[in-house]
């Protein structure tokens, strides 16, 4: 059993946003958490999320911050890295939730060679919820959520079941108030069990992964899902060639199955929170957040206006 009780109720949701200039525009259509992300290295100070935090409260939404590194890394300093969880944690306006780093199962994150769900477990996941805890036990503890892959090398990538599988075996659940998830391959609805492009592999749907991740886990841990994206194209130049499934995706068709995956996931009576990735991240090139933005080029919002009872 965790040292500490979960602290996570009823279902909620929110979005992550770039610089916070939409928060009136996330308040309006019901968001009620923000998510924060932070690349962390040795040198950085706990303070350089207080001017955000603030702010985010003062519109009156609850904060995750999340905290992963550089890309590509070639080491982590853990103690380090628990030193400045720790440090959140002791803010005087401090988060409502910390996820405790991100994808560590691809080499975009995590030393290549060197992905390990017990390692993560044992220096990073354990000792920060430990020492989190125990500067503010009310702050709710997110795993890092793995990419959602099926390649598996064990060098560059573990699939995401074989990762999530070694968090389990490693006592992750220990060590966690929730259970952080990533979804941002949608092509079909997320009520669809086929038809995606890529194929039937079941990380392709938004059920059959969520309900992986809950059973891996036995079902004694909700999840939090804090990338749910779907990625459109629409307004953009030519998508880059790994994301071709997404070709066909309109902005219509984001604001249609990003409601139908809130719903799903209220629904589902073990996911505890859902972040919209992206709200206005509008960077392209190789790596398209743009084309998960909820606002589209132009400035609209179809996802926004669907919420509102109108057409897209």
């Amino acid at each position: 059993m965790p040292l500490y009780p979960i602290n996570l109720g009823s279902f909620a949701w929110g979005g992550q946003s770039h610089d916070l200039q939409n928060l009136p525009l996330m308040k309006e259509i019901g968001m009620g958490w923000v998510k924060i992300q932070i690349k962390w290295r040795p040198d950085s100070k706990a303070t350089e999320l207080v001017e955000r935090i603030s702010l985010a409260r003062a519109y009156g939404f609850k904060v995750l911050v999340s905290v992963t590194g550089d890309p590509y890394p070639t080491e982590i300093d853990f103690d380090a890295f628990v030193r400045f969880m720790q440090n959140i944690a002791q803010l005087q306006q401090p988060p409502d939730a910390i996820e405790v780093w991100n994808e560590m199962n691809i080499d975009f994150e995590w030393p290549p060679g060197q992905i390990d769900p017990a390692q993560y477990v044992d220096r990073m996941l354990r000792p920060a919820y430990l020492a989190i805890k125990a500067a503010n036990p009310n702050i709710t503890v997110i795993s890092g959520a793995p990419a959602s892959t099926g390649f598996d090398n064990g060098v560059n990538a573990w699939a995401v079941d074989r990762y999530v599988a070694g968090m389990v075996a490693a006592g992750g659940a220990n060590y966690l108030d929730c259970v952080g998830v990533h979804y941002n391959e949608t092509a079909t609805s997320p009520y669809a069990g086929s038809g995606h492009p890529a194929g039937g592999h079941h990380l392709w749907y938004f059920q059959p992964t969520m309900q992986m991740i809950y059973f891996a886990f036995g079902g004694i841990r909700p999840l939090c899902i804090t990338e749910l994206g779907v990625l459109s194209p629409e307004g953009y130049p030519a998508l880059p060639s790994r994301f071709w499934w997404a070709a066909a995706t309109t902005s219509a068709d984001q604001a249609l199955w990003l409601a139908e995956a809130l719903t799903i996931a209220n629904n589902s009576g073990y996911v505890r929170l859902a972040i919209v990735f992206n709200v206005d991240i509008f960077h392209w090139e190789t790596d398209p957040q743009g084309g998960f933005a909820i606002i589209r080029p132009g400035g609209g919002c179809p996802f926004c206006e669907l919420l509102r009872g109108s057409s897209p």
